[in-house]
């Protein structure tokens, strides 16, 4: 297991969110933690640790008066660490090239490929055609509806149809090179992960999977390494001191690594 480390910006400024509160209308959020640093000061940090596979996220949409603050504090951060951080948050095959050469070494898509309830693979061939699958990294965030985990686009909002499975994991394998799964019914309540979802995960094998979600204590962080096999890499939020959370930085790295 490896620890993926998280830069999510909203407004201009580097927050941790409770995920499923994100909405449209008037940039709205319920705030876990909003930091007095910049996203290259994350950045600095993560760079000093070697960690590598990071993410970074826009939360707003492209259309909001705060998308270009979050650009910038993007752009701080990816100058701070070339080569060290993925991006995420309004990334089409208009602006994929872009991100990548700010110093990104992939950027993170959904809704440009999952909207309107389906699978475009019409966009998704455009974005693998512009940048190659090496650099592309889907995030298929899901909730829970009926027992059954579906993709949500839209800050988490809307459902598609496309059910996290088996099968839909063997065959987005062919477009990307990892997967970035939040489980938003958890994310940011620091409150557990998602069982069901992890254990799924754990018996695929395939490209890697950053899975984010619900870690709040070392003990969900051993459970997860348990329930999905060791085969998941991670990211923790709220919960971490860094982002005025209970879980020593340190102390992740080194549950991770062992």
């Amino acid at each position: 297991m490896k620890f993926r480390p998280c830069i999510d910006i909203h407004n201009g400024k580097v927050k941790q969110i409770v995920g499923g509160s994100l909405l449209d209308d008037n940039n709205q959020a319920n705030e876990n933690f909003v930091s007095e640093q910049d996203a290259a000061f994350y950045a600095k940090t993560y760079k000093k640790s070697h960690l590598i596979g990071g993410h970074i996220i826009l939360l707003n949409p492209v259309g909001s008066e705060y998308y270009k603050e979050d650009c910038n504090q993007a752009e701080k951060a990816l100058a701070a660490y070339p080569g060290g951080l993925q991006i995420g948050g309004g990334v089409t095959d208009d602006n994929a090239a872009y991100f990548l050469n700010k110093g990104a070494t992939h950027v993170i898509v959904t809704s440009f490929v999952f909207k309107d309830g389906k699978i475009h693979y019409d966009n998704l061939e455009k974005l693998v055609k512009k940048i190659g699958r090496d650099k592309l990294v889907l995030d298929l965030s899901c909730r829970k509806k009926d027992g059954i985990y579906y993709i949500v686009t839209d800050r988490w909002q809307k459902f598609t149809d496309v059910c996290v499975n088996e099968e839909t994991l063997n065959k987005l394998t062919n477009y990307c090179d990892e997967f970035l799964i939040h489980a938003v019914d958890v994310e940011g309540k620091s409150s557990g992960i998602e069982k069901d979802l992890v254990t799924l995960l754990g018996k695929w094998d395939g490209i890697p999977i950053t899975y984010a979600g619900g870690v709040g204590s070392f003990k969900d962080l051993h459970e997860l390494k348990t329930l999905g096999q060791n085969k998941l890499d991670v990211t923790i939020g709220s919960a971490l001191d860094l982002f005025g959370g209970p879980m020593k930085y340190s102390e992740v790295l080194k549950v991770c690594s062992e």
